[in-house]
């Protein structure tokens, strides 16, 4: 069985995070949005961490440059703009494991409306929505100029088929990119960082919003005020297109905790492997999306019906 890294008691690591993110924002405040405001930040941070779930077994280090990303982006963690999820992550080897938890930063849909909307240029208005069977999704280039009309079925709860999203421009133009629920699942297994992660479990409409989303985007100039706010939003996506062998991003935030903390000798960083949590992970994501309007726990009865009908 894998090693487990010691871990410190809750109280203890809120403490020590929140000297270290006091310090750190104090140190790189001129990095930070001209409307940012360090104490309410703070505060809203230790908050959300106090009701995160497994936040003492996280790496200090993990959990603080985690916060400092939501600060650079001008995002907040306690409006649920953006979230710090605990992963698995091996700090060992493939032969010999060594487990710790670290938490990941990773923002939300309604955090990627904000920062298209703030850093984009001459938006009028950016979404993106589901379309669930019953809903009219028509696209059409007239005279060479592209439309979108979309319908929605009202008090739709069919079944997901697919997700799309839109910008519109000042002039009056448009750009759209659409996935079907192949294109979006495809884009999960290969490219996601928590294929199985509590977002996609618990969330799939919305991580399917803001995955065509992040596509549409890049269509979109988005002009960021310093390259930590570029990598910041860069790490904040869950697809991860960075190739196996390639060398990660480098980190955005330097160690708080060991300011003197020299490179490792191969000059590689932590490789990030997540280990799924959920033995019904595929069956959840399917009812999620089949059942977009229910609640987590009435998925979690119907995976309890289906599970006693097949064994009983």
């Amino acid at each position: 069985m894998a090693n487990e890294v010691a871990v410190l008691p809750k109280k203890e690591l809120i403490e020590q995070v929140e000297g270290k993110l006091t310090d750190l924002i104090t140190e790189k405040i001129k990095a930070f949005p001209k409307d940012f405001n360090e104490t309410r930040f703070i505060q809203n941070c230790i908050t959300v961490l106090q009701e995160t779930k497994d936040i003492e077994k996280c790496k200090p280090l993990s959990v603080v440059r985690t916060m400092v990303k939501g600060a650079y982006l001008g995002l907040d963690f306690f409006r649920r703009e953006c979230y710090g999820i605990p992963y698995d992550v091996n700090v060992g080897t493939k032969d010999h494991p060594q487990y710790e938890k670290q938490l990941q930063f990773q923002t939300d849909y309604k955090g990627e409306i904000k920062l298209a909307k703030k850093y984009g240029k001459n938006i009028l208005d950016i979404y993106a929505k589901v379309v669930q069977e019953g809903d009219a999704l028509e696209i059409k280039v007239e005279n060479g100029k592209q439309s979108l009309d979309f319908v929605p079925k009202p008090f739709n709860d069919g079944k997901i088929i697919g997700a799309f999203a839109v910008v519109l421009f000042e002039d009056g133009t448009m750009k759209y990119d659409t996935m079907s629920v192949k294109d979006i699942e495809d884009t999960r297994s290969k490219y996601s960082k928590a294929a199985n992660g509590p977002g996609w479990i618990k969330s799939w409409p919305e991580m399917a919003k803001k995955t065509v989303l992040r596509r549409v985007c890049k269509l979109v100039d988005l002009d960021f005020d310093s390259q930590e706010q570029q990598k910041a939003y860069e790490e904040g996506g869950d697809a991860d297109l960075h190739d196996g062998d390639s060398q990660p991003p480098a980190k955005t935030v330097d160690d708080p905790f060991n300011k003197k903390q020299e490179p490792k000798a191969n000059g590689t960083q932590e490789a990030e492997i997540v280990k799924p949590e959920d033995p019904d992970a595929e069956l959840r994501a399917k009812l999620t999306r089949e059942h977009a309007g229910e609640e987590s726990w009435q998925i979690d009865a119907r995976i309890k019906e289906i599970k006693e009908a097949k064994n009983g």
